[in-house]
């Protein structure tokens, strides 16, 4: 199986800082938020990735290459540990790029993949979002996509006031965490929802679903919605969403971001007790000071 990675969005709801660095390369702690995507697709023994990009985007494949002038600094310091830490970047996966030439959404650009997935069952991970699990999500949505032989969407349960920010499923349950898809609902209002299960940014398709996206045309904002074409894949074939184990963070919401650097960090044993001294003094400054007022 390959991967495919969008990351060619523009970024503006990260808009100043995205105004030159890809909201992908926006670190959290001290990775790239796309490294900890493509670690997740090689956690599930996907080594064959496609990074689909944009214009002003070539940062994410300077990073993935080598860089021999900073090796070559950090050997005359001998500093290997560091120097191992990035070659293990530039080596940790055949990693290939295409750019999506037009903003034209996500249904297009899945489809710029199409001669690299040749023929083939492929996951799709949005390169914005962070998913904390033990098993790695797309290694849920592939186990569950051998099982049923169809596509399988990642979905989680949100609070009703966040239903109007998802593509939300009109689902069966049919086994534990299991849901047969009936529709897709994209942003509706909590009146208008079918369920809270709202679609979570990773994806596994059989390669059929580029014949459905051929005959998606331009939907919300014009675009080409990945959402209509597996709507219309739907009606002629089984769909399954499965609601995944883990903690998922969007990239896009600053707020996310704030809370994936505070989350990534208490995952870490050099950060974990520094960090969390941090968040309790914090909270105490911040209840004596609403107490004072």
């Amino acid at each position: 199986m390959k991967a495919v990675i969008p990351a060619a969005g523009l970024g503006t709801r990260f808009l100043p800082a995205t105004k030159s660095t890809p909201k992908e390369m926006l670190p959290v702690v001290d990775k790239p938020a796309i490294q900890y995507v493509v670690e997740e697709a090689l956690d599930a023994g996907i080594d064959d990735i496609l990074i689909i990009t944009g214009r002003g985007k070539h940062s994410i494949a300077d990073y993935f290459d080598m860089s021999y002038e900073l090796e070559h600094t950090l050997r005359q310091r001998n500093d290997h540990e560091r120097l191992a830490t990035i070659r293990r970047i530039a080596d940790m996966a055949d990693i290939h790029y295409i750019r999506q030439k037009q903003p034209r959404g996500l249904g297009d650009a899945i489809n710029c993949a199409r001669k690299h997935v040749d023929g083939d069952d492929f996951a799709v991970l949005l390169g914005d979002d962070i998913i904390f699990s033990e098993t790695p999500c797309t290694g849920q949505l592939v186990d569950r996509f051998r099982s049923c032989r169809a596509p399988v969407i990642a979905v989680g349960q949100v609070p009703p006031e966040a239903v109007h920010r998802y593509g939300i499923v009109d689902a069966e349950r049919i086994e534990e965490r299991l849901y047969r898809v009936h529709d897709m609902v994209e942003k509706p209002s909590m009146a208008e929802a079918p369920s809270r299960l709202a679609i979570m940014g990773r994806y596994v398709f059989t390669p059929e679903i580029f014949e459905y996206i051929d005959r998606t045309g331009e939907g919300k904002g014009g675009e080409i919605q990945l959402t209509d074409a597996i709507r219309m894949y739907n009606r002629d074939s089984e769909v399954y969403a499965y609601e995944f184990i883990g903690q998922r963070f969007d990239l896009g919401n600053k707020l996310d971001w704030l809370r994936t650097n505070v989350e990534a960090a208490l995952r870490r044993d050099e950060f974990r007790d520094d960090m969390l001294m941090f968040l309790r003094n914090t909270v105490a400054d911040t209840a004596a000071d609403d107490k004072d007022m």
